[in-house]
């Protein structure tokens, strides 16, 4: 029994990457002409969405969304959401209409295919790298003054299995006060437990994602920072709590 679950496991891994594939090769003539120029990245974020619900729906996840507020069309907002999964990736994509760009960390490049775009579209961080951090946060500016939004997984990383929310890093909230944009809680439910990191771990059923009331930043200063922080954690972490009773 133990050997057919790992023969599952194994195979379940390797059908998300040809999932990530498959929608990538039939659009790629349109996802190259999308990353061109960057006031076409609308564009791309159609077909972004497009290939995470393919993955999603391949994968056998059913999304369930709760939304306590809506977000407008044509506004900015910095979405931050609890860490645990590589497909919370592409549940943020599918629930989310407004065009954002990732803040993710620049090892994902090396993935085959998804990399090439990956590096192009979103804004990298090499953790280890003070210099990278600063180009992050310069990058963001850019995109938040385009009209974009932002997604920055605020727990800096992937926290080790035992811990169900870790300490938040202070960037995305510095650059929603800077900006003056509405901070989004989401809060991933499930991810962990459908496709986390730990490789022999993972299968198909719900995800339950909830978008929480927006935490405003207009009025703020960068002396409200770890107050907004600490606030925006506080309820992601009780909604979390909820879901787990």
């Amino acid at each position: 029994m133990r050997l057919i679950k790992k023969i599952f496991w194994i195979s379940y891994r390797i059908w998300f990457y040809i999932l990530m594939a498959i929608p990538i090769f039939i659009m790629l003539p349109f996802l190259v002409l999308s990353i061109v120029k960057e006031k076409w990245y609308p564009y791309f974020f159609v077909m972004a969405r497009i290939w995470a619900k393919f993955i999603l729906f391949g994968m056998g996840f059913s999304y369930i969304i709760e939304r306590d507020q809506e977000l407008e069309p044509d506004k900015s907002y910095m979405l931050t959401a609890n860490h645990t999964s590589m497909a919370d990736i592409m549940l943020m994509l599918a629930i989310t209409k407004n065009p954002f760009v990732f803040v993710g960390k620049v090892e994902l490049v090396k993935i085959p295919l998804f990399g090439f775009f990956y590096k192009r579209t979103c804004i990298l961080v090499d953790r280890n790298s003070p210099k990278s951090r600063m180009e992050v946060f310069e990058t963001a500016q850019k995109r938040l003054n385009q009209g974009l939004s932002i997604c920055i997984f605020p727990e800096g990383g992937v926290p080790d299995e035992s811990i169900d929310l870790d300490d938040f890093k202070d960037g995305a909230f510095r650059l929603a006060i800077e900006h003056q944009i509405p901070i989004v809680p989401i809060v991933f439910a499930d991810n962990k437990k459908r496709f986390s990191y730990t490789f022999f771990s993972g299968s198909p059923g719900k995800m339950r994602a909830k978008i929480l009331p927006f935490i405003i930043t207009k009025g703020a200063t960068l002396d409200d920072r770890k107050a907004i922080k600490n606030d925006t954690r506080n309820k992601i972490y009780t909604q979390l709590k909820i879901y787990n009773a």
